[in-house]
């Protein structure tokens, strides 16, 4: 095991780490991984498809997270806790109570659309908080109603002056970057996605205008990113400056496919 100060150093450097799995690298050997609440959720999920996404969903946590930390995948202690009632649907972050001796935190964020399933990961010191989001751009989306909700009136305006057939790539790169922004901040969707302006399409994403339950944000690094050539994806860190994050992508789909075959 790495000594608490070789670890230490060795993650303050990190870039933020994206990793992508994907629906089909689903198969039972992973649901060794799972704790007891995470093996009653994907036992209660109904639909397949949503079962095999959290399963590669909690199997690429805990295999980053374990080669980080330098511990068995199925032993990386994970919580989930509602900050509204409690319960175990919160957001899933390690769980600092069941390892005391730990020299040091990583924060990280899931999320998946259509085949593709992604974890961020970066050093959780110094406040740094990591949100990251993916769309699938495969899929239909009814831009329309979509952006009445999610767009500002000046991200509206933008959006309808595009031509029809650019407007759906459009919507999912701003939409991208403020569920990665939401996401970071530890709000997802409980603040009106509206209420946050973020850069056109085409320019570097940045934040331009927050909304008033936010009235005094810290300062934020994001990056887009494409997966698989077409799928438009976004990150957002607090804790690391302002402007652009460094981003270290790694395709993960044969370290999930490949556990315990």
């Amino acid at each position: 095991m790495l000594s608490a100060q070789v670890q230490v150093q060795a993650a303050a450097q990190l870039p933020v780490q994206v990793s992508w799995a994907r629906l089909g690298d689903a198969h039972e050997g992973l649901l060794n991984l799972l704790d007891p609440v995470e093996r009653g959720r994907h036992d209660a999920t109904v639909d397949p498809a949503d079962r095999a996404r959290f399963l590669v969903g909690c199997a690429l946590s805990r295999l980053l997270l374990g080669e980080l930390l330098d511990v068995p995948p199925a032993e990386v202690p994970l919580r989930r806790a509602c900050p509204r009632c409690g319960g175990p649907h919160g957001k899933v972050r390690l769980d600092a109570r069941d390892s005391p001796g730990a020299p040091a935190s990583y924060e990280f964020s899931v999320t998946h659309s259509g085949a593709l399933v992604g974890v961020a990961v970066c050093w959780g010191g110094q406040g740094a908080q990591v949100g990251l989001d993916v769309e699938d751009a495969d899929g239909f989306v009814d831009v329309e109603n979509a952006a009445r909700t999610a767009l500002s009136g000046a991200e509206l305006a933008a959006l309808h002056a595009l031509p029809p057939a650019e407007r759906q790539p459009a919507f999912l790169r701003v939409w991208t970057r403020k569920e990665a922004v939401l996401k970071a901040l530890g709000v997802g969707l409980r603040v009106p996605p509206s209420g946050l302006e973020v850069s056109a399409p085409d320019m570097p994403p940045a934040v331009l205008s927050w909304p008033d339950r936010l009235a005094a944000p810290p300062e934020l690094a994001m990056a887009d990113m494409v997966v698989d050539g077409v799928h438009p994806a976004a990150v957002a860190a607090t804790g690391m400056g302002s402007g652009a994050v460094r981003v270290a992508q790694r395709d993960a789909s044969a370290l999930v496919a490949g556990y315990g075959r």
